[in-house]
Formats: structure tokens, sequence, C-alpha cells
């Protein structure tokens, strides 16, 4: 699918776009996730806490990877994602399970305090394009959860020593894409700051597991210099349960 640049919906850019529907990226998506180290141990942070059953909103779900987890767990699965062609294969392998097509900035569509827990894996936050987005994604996550529930992030590491001279670059780093089209761009978080724009949309970070690229995706001796060795974070921040007076 293809749409002029001014069509481009708020925080998606070309490459993003170009990414999203590719054929060959959807092609090859669930083969890259069976190999990658992160996609074993997100769904495990994701399972520790949620920790009872409710309604799951897997934000920037791709194949739906997450809902045959959260379903086998007594979990009401929604996935949403911006492409079509993500969308149709999640709905082939799940069928049990709810896929929507809308945009993270935004998500009108969506009632306040719809879903116990949210999910937003593999960088998804950091592929929207533009800082108010960024915010304005995070303050939608708020809204639809219910208090006391909770979301699961993972961003990438801004100061991660193996970007070599691209640690010292912009915090956007931009990369050829695998499958052709523009230039993809992700946001690489300093832990300080997704802990400020998580306070800034009304969360409480609870946990934050530095990963790494080891096989279980964690980061070995973690105590040790992990601003620095960590490959990103995985993050659980909750919404309260009641507003502060």
């Amino acid at each position: 699918m293809t749409i002029p640049d001014w069509q481009l919906p708020p925080g998606v850019d070309r490459g993003l776009w170009d990414y999203l529907h590719s054929d060959d990226m959807v092609a090859n998506y669930d083969a890259q996730m069976a190999i990658a180290p992160l996609a074993a141990a997100d769904v495990r942070f994701c399972e520790l806490i949620f920790d009872s059953p409710g309604r799951v909103v897997d934000l920037g779900c791709g194949t739906g990877r997450l809902a045959k987890r959260m379903i086998e767990r007594g979990h009401q699965y929604v996935g949403i994602d911006l492409s079509d062609e993500m969308l149709a294969a999640a709905r082939e392998a799940n069928p049990a399970a709810e896929f929507r097509n809308a945009n993270l900035v935004d998500l009108l569509g969506i009632p306040d305090a719809s879903f116990d827990w949210a999910a937003c894996l593999f960088s998804t936050l950091g592929m929207i394009r533009g800082d108010e987005n960024r915010r304005a994604a995070l303050r939608t996550f708020h809204r639809i959860l219910k208090p006391g529930g909770a979301v699961v992030l993972h961003v990438h590491n801004r100061w991660f020593h193996g970007l070599g001279l691209r640690l010292f670059s912009s915090a956007d780093k931009t990369m050829p894409q695998a499958y052709g089209g523009a230039p993809l761009t992700l946001r690489h978080y300093a832990k300080r700051e997704i802990v400020r724009d998580l306070a800034s949309a009304g969360f409480v970070v609870e946990m934050i597991e530095p990963v790494g690229r080891g096989t279980d995706g964690l980061l070995g001796s973690s105590w040790l210099l992990p601003a620095f060795r960590a490959y990103g974070y995985l993050i659980a921040a909750r919404k309260p349960s009641f507003k502060a007076m």
C-alpha cells in the first residue's frame, strides 16, 4: 500500500510506513522472532507482570506472537497494529484473539479504562516519530488502562556501548531497511528519559530489567555498568489506583 507523505498518520514517517507494509518483512517476521532472545525474554516479563487473568492489549502486536501465551494463561487478548499485512497473519494464526488496525498515537476508538494490562514490545514505542507523538502514545496507554493496571514496554538503550560512534549521535538512530524502502528510524532512550516520560503520562515505574544479547535475552552481571552494557530495557509501569489529592 502506497500513500503520499502528507497522508501518513501522526507519528509515522515514510521509513516506518514502508517497514509496516513490506510483504517480505511480514513473511519473515515469525522466523526472526523465533530466534531473537529478546522475543522470549519479553514474553516471560509480561507473564511475570500480568499476574492475574484480565484484558490484555498488545500495542504494536505484529503477527500476534504474544496472543497464544496470553490466551493460554486465561487473558482476553486484543492486538493492535497499523499494518494490515501483519494483522492478516495474526488473525490467521490466532483465531481466538481480537485484532484491530489503529494508530498508537491516539487510539480514539478505544474507551477509557478498557484494559487490565498493556504491552508495547520490541521497541515499538521507539518506532513512533517525534517526541510529542511518543508522549501522546504513552498518555493514550495510560488512558485505556484501568486504575491499577500495568504496561510493559521495551525500549533500546541510547548509551549502549555497542553502538560505537553512533552512541554520541542523536537519540534517533537511522538505519537502512533489510527489506528495502526508506531508512527506518528508532528512538533510543536513556533510562532516566523513559522513566520521566512515563511519569509525565501518569505512570509509576515499578520494575526495570536491562536486557542484553545473550541467548536468554537478559544482561549477565546486570549490576556491572548496566547503563552502558544494556542493549535495552524492559519496563513495568503501573497506572495508580487513585488520584493524588
